[in-house]
């Protein structure tokens, strides 16, 4: 057989194969990972050199699911896989993030990578098979890189830790994380949580990373297996040794100087360190600066770096003269946008959040047609980050990988706290615009969601504050920064987000560039989050402190009732007619869905009389007629014997015309027509037809001296035998059978003599 394969087993006996030669095998490496009947192929593909003058890595990452693979069709016009949706640019984000650490600083080279869901398991979720499918790639590729590197899913799930659960499973997740790991150090962590601990996340990276520890071993198995140890031989820079260190005697001082002022303005530190740079340059000849300006950037950029984080480290001080706890001013303010059903400001140094909050019905859900994942969305979160949020002149393109993950960053993060779909029937969009940005604008994002969900009337359960954290850490010595800078970020070893309540976390988001984090460091940046967090929330909590009382009075108003599921389409009735008519003559949007129990109907609108009308009339479809009740309808058909009146939607009963006043009535039209509207009062459901008899007359006062009338007699010979005897004479074939037909007749005239 093709191929070469190699199978591991989980703690839990589940087993993972990874196998590479059998597909896709003119790529660098190919591999398909199975578990379960889930099975994805990744590729990659490096070119073997790099372009001209490129000093960072062009990796780009692909996740692509097959609708084929779940024994579906796609959607849309064309039928056929297109643009990736949201979910596929959040695993190929989480893959990105996992690798992108591990290829050497001097490999430029563009790479591409490739990962296909070919087979799909409902119990098996993709997303955390994903990148040790893209390491397995690579490792038994000749392409450099210092894995292997895997991802796995960690839970938690009634008090006990649980490895890649499944789907049903994760419903009563109390704690969801990916986790990126190498054999030896954590890499990326991304999840949501219901308020936990920072000790149980703390032992839930432990658990994950003793899981992936079996993934790497596999990996490095398989290349031992097909003889990949050998990779190739590369030379992406070049470099004049003389050059860098002329240029690091020159210039390290006066970086280490410049950020130990602590300047507070990122544009002009940047201005000041700029001209550090370019005083260097002003001390070469024009033609030393037109032949190696490439490599005078590449080089004054790790001298800044250098510079930096040794200050940092010496001097325990920050960039911008803060200590290292310490958090920049805040202001917030809510009620900005006067529109808005809800908005809020959050400043935070030098990056600033402008969020809205939007409040829809259920027709405004968001609609999920995946592969793996079917289904509605009622709560959105949208994160945009303009160029001019960074002075820069950009191009708008589309939303970004960055934003789209951003913004389900947030969105995680406040999710929890949301009340449930019965006390808050919304569907609930969050916008936040990026108007500054100096580091943290996903954390501002998370506290401006929160105030504008307050704000906007949201009854959340606690409010949510987020905080990044950051790391320097060098020969030993290493320090934990509150509430990151852009320049810290980007020169620092972690960038590690923490959100939560006063209770506990609710999201988190880390990434590390650096070997060797140890759980003391860890800990450390979780309590240091913690005070941040708490910070933070007095904050938010100082600008409003509850949630409003009341929605404001421009907002539609949302009123859910639940109904028998017999009724649902008398509510709708004929191809919507009923449903229709409702909502036009009460300017109403009703919106009805089916649950396993019952049906919910949701009314909606900005006009509370509007809703209390709908509400009335869906109440009479379904009320069930009592036996003397009184009820008050239309007339909406005239017969001789009586009328029919329609009592309450749908049902129609009738007044015979003996029945609408106390004295005789000659003509039915002399009392009523049709259109007249009055009340009258059931006194007979019929148990065989289902047919309603009213009167009118019994809500009328008895005349005085009123007698009731006899009862009419009836003659019992009427219902004596002779027509079933003249039945069996027939069945006989009696000849004597005319001779009864005629007794049966003239019987029959003698009861009606009698009568008369």
């Amino acid at each position: 057989m093709l191929g070469t394969k190699k199978v591991f087993t989980l703690a839990d006996g589940r087993q993972i194969e990874i196998e590479t030669g059998k597909l896709a095998k003119q790529a660098d490496g190919s591999a398909v990972v199975r578990m379960g009947d889930t099975m994805l192929l990744a590729t990659v593909c490096a070119k073997k050199e790099a372009g001209e003058n490129v000093d960072f890595l062009p990796l780009s990452v692909d996740y692509q699911e097959k609708y084929a693979a779940t024994g579906r069709f796609p959607g849309g016009f064309f039928k056929r896989e297109a643009r990736p949706s949201e979910y596929e640019i959040l695993i190929a984000r989480l893959v990105d993030r996992a690798l992108r650490p591990l290829f050497p600083e001097d490999f430029h080279a563009e790479i591409q990578v490739q990962i296909f869901l070919i087979s799909g398991d409902p119990n098996t979720p993709p997303d955390a098979l994903a990148a040790l499918a893209a390491s397995s790639a690579i490792a038994v590729s000749d392409i450099p890189f210092n894995g292997p590197v895997s991802e796995c899913r960690v839970a938690w799930i009634g008090g006990e830790f649980k490895i890649n659960p499944s789907l049903e499973e994760m419903e009563n997740a109390d704690l969801d994380l990916i986790v990126a790991a190498t054999n030896d150090n954590i890499m990326m962590v991304e999840g949501e949580m219901k308020e936990v601990s920072e000790d149980t996340m703390l032992e839930a990276l432990r658990q994950a990373h003793e899981s992936i520890q079996l993934h790497c071993q596999a990996i490095n198995e398989l290349t031992l297996l097909v003889g990949k140890e050998e990779k190739r031989a590369y030379c992406h820079e070049t470099n004049d040794e003389e050059l860098r260190t002329n240029l690091h005697n020159a210039v390290y001082q006066q970086c280490y100087d410049l950020a130990l002022q602590g300047i507070k303005n990122k544009h002009e530190r940047s201005d000041k360190f700029e001209a550090i740079k370019q005083s260097f340059i002003d001390t070469l000849t024009p033609e030393e600066v037109e032949e190696k300006q490439f490599m005078i950037d590449r080089y004054y950029h790790d001298v800044e770096k250098e510079a930096m984080r040794d200050m940092v480290l010496n001097e325990r001080v920050r960039l911008d003269g803060r200590k290292l706890d310490e958090i920049r001013p805040i202001w917030a303010e809510i009620d900005y946008l006067p529109s808005a059903h809800g908005s809020a400001i959050f400043t935070r140094g030098e990056t600033q959040s402008l969020t809205t909050c939007t409040l829809g019905t259920k027709l405004d859900e968001q609609i999920i047609d995946g592969a793996m994942i079917e289904g509605k969305n009622n709560f959105l979160l949208h994160y945009n980050f303009p160029g001019f949020a960074t002075g820069e002149v950009k191009s708008n393109r589309g939303t970004s990988r960055r934003e789209i993950g951003h913004g389900n960053l947030a969105m995680r993060a406040l999710k929890s706290v949301l009340p449930s779909q019965e006390e808050c029937p919304y569907t609930i969009r969050i916008v936040s615009d990026i108007l500054e940005s100096n580091g943290s604008s996903s954390m501002a994002t998370v506290c401006a969601g929160c105030l504008a969900l307050m704000d906007a009337g949201i009854k959340i359960r606690k409010p949510v504050s987020g905080i990044a954290m950051g790391l320097i850490a060098k020969d030993g010595k290493w320090a934990v920064l509150s509430d990151i800078l852009g320049d810290e970020d980007h020169l620092g070893d972690m960038d590690f987000k923490v959100t939560g309540t006063r209770d506990g976390i609710t999201a988190c988001q880390m990434d590390i560039k650096c070997d060797g984090l140890s759980y003391e460091i860890l800990a450390k940046a979780l309590a240091q989050a913690k005070e941040g967090r708490e910070y933070i929330l007095n904050i938010i909590t100082d600008t409003i402190s509850e949630p409003r009382e009341d929605y404001k009075p421009h907002v539609p108003r949302v009123v859910q009732i639940q109904i028998p599921k017999d009724m649902i389409g008398a509510v709708i009735g004929p191809q919507g007619k009923v449903i229709q008519e409702i909502q036009k003559d009460t300017n109403t949007v009703i919106v009805i869905e089916d649950k396993e129990e019952y049906g919910t109907v949701d009314i909606s609108s900005a006009d509370k009389e509007g809703i209390e009308a709908a509400l009335k009339r869906i109440k009479a479809i379904i009320t069930l007629p009592e036996i003397g009740e009184v009820y008050h309808g239309k007339i909406k058909n005239i017969q001789p014997f009586g009328a029919f009146m329609e009592f309450l939607p749908g049902k129609d009963g009738m007044i015979h015309v003996s029945d609408f006043r106390w004295e005789k009535v000659d003509k039915i039209e002399d009392v009523v027509k049709v259109g007249d509207e009055l009340d009258a009062k059931l006194i007979d459901i019929d148990k065989r037809t289902g047919k309603y008899k009213l009167s009118v007359k019994l809500l009328l006062p008895k005349p005085e001296g009123y007698v009731e009338p006899e009862p009419r007699k009836r003659d019992d010979d009427r219902h004596k035998k002779p027509f079933n005897r003249n039945n069996k004479d027939r069945r006989d074939g009696n000849k004597g059978s005319h001779r009864s037909d005629n007794h049966h007749n003239e019987e029959r005239s003698n009861g009606d003599r009698s009568n008369e």
